[in-house]
């Protein structure tokens, strides 16, 4: 994380039964940027938003101040029930025009394995013309929140996470660690992706 007396700033991309109570909980420790493209959307949660630590947007400029990043958009399943990864796709080439050098993004969002390094980590680069390990760090961090559900919140899931090196998976369990209970470290990001 940055310096001590810098708190970091985290972006979620998406809002929706995920990445909104991920934001909000965020916010009780960070300043937090809620990027959602549905405008609709956008201007309905801004009406009750009187957290002072949470900026909701559909702009994505806002993402470029962000340290951390957190792809929390739908991966519905496709007639032929193959996941359908466009949402995440989209996301990642947004985050790309938009990321600032040094950033960390954090694929949240449920995904077979292989997606964060396969899929993610070449948009992201291509477009940014950032060098991942270098110039930004990737991680993932499965979602253990189901609709309508209350025995799995956000303060009562274990939250497994994990980077692209040590150092990296250490930081983002440092992030998840100021909301949820209980952190594990997988030793790679594809372990990550099968729990």
């Amino acid at each position: 994380m940055p310096a001590k007396s810098e708190q970091p700033i985290v972006c979620v991309i998406g809002l929706g039964y995920v990445g909104l109570p991920l934001a909000k909980e965020f916010s009780r420790h960070f300043k937090v940027i809620g990027f959602d493209t549905n405008v609709k959307l956008v201007k309905g949660l801004n009406l009750g938003n009187n957290n002072q630590n949470l900026t909701i947007t559909d702009s994505p400029q806002l993402i470029k101040q962000a340290d951390f990043i957190i792809i929390t958009v739908p991966t519905p399943v496709t007639k032929s029930k193959e996941p359908d990864l466009s949402h995440i796709e989209s996301a990642s080439r947004i985050i790309s025009q938009n990321m600032k050098a040094g950033c960390t993004v954090i694929l949240e969002s449920t995904v077979y394995p292989g997606v964060t390094e396969e899929i993610v980590k070449p948009i992201l680069e291509k477009e940014s013309g950032f060098k991942c390990g270098e110039d930004f760090k990737i991680a993932y961090c499965p979602e253990r929140i189901n609709p309508g559900d209350d025995e799995h919140t956000i303060e009562r899931v274990t939250k497994v996470v994990s980077g692209t090196d040590e150092g990296i998976t250490e930081l983002v369990a440092e992030l998840y660690s100021k909301i949820c209970p209980k952190v594990f470290k997988a030793k790679n990001i594809k372990t990550a992706q099968e729990h």
